[in-house]
């Protein structure tokens, strides 16, 4: 069984900052893309930033300059630093990886999200 556990998330307020955490856990052989994606009330879900196990970053335009993901392997954890937050951030982030399983099979795994309110 493989999961992935966020932290970090809560109310802050417009311009503050916030930076949350998602480690990995199970029979993990490696992880490919780890990735943040963010679900506000009424939308979809839409990505927010991913890395890849060699460092390379993706970020959504309205992300770039405020946010900055980065991941630590060798603690299976993605962070995702977010600064100059703005009310329009305020929504459920999941956590999402790619991961190869020890039978050497990929899974897609999802966190449970946590909840990031920005107040004006």
């Amino acid at each position: 069984q493989v999961m992935l556990v966020e932290s970090g998330g809560g109310l802050v307020q417009a311009g503050g900052s916030l930076r949350l955490s998602c480690a990995a856990a199970g029979s993990i052989l490696s992880i490919n893309v780890m990735g943040w994606y963010r679900q506000a009330p009424g939308k979809q879900r839409e990505l927010v930033a991913s890395i890849t196990d060699g460092g390379s970053t993706n970020y959504a335009d309205s992300m770039k300059g405020r946010f900055t993901i980065s991941r630590d392997n060798a603690k299976k954890t993605v962070y995702l630093q977010m600064n100059s937050l703005k009310p329009e951030d305020t929504a459920v982030y999941y956590c999402n990886a790619d991961v190869v399983r020890l039978t050497h099979s990929h899974l897609e795994v999802w966190g449970r999200g946590t909840l990031v309110t920005v107040s004006s």
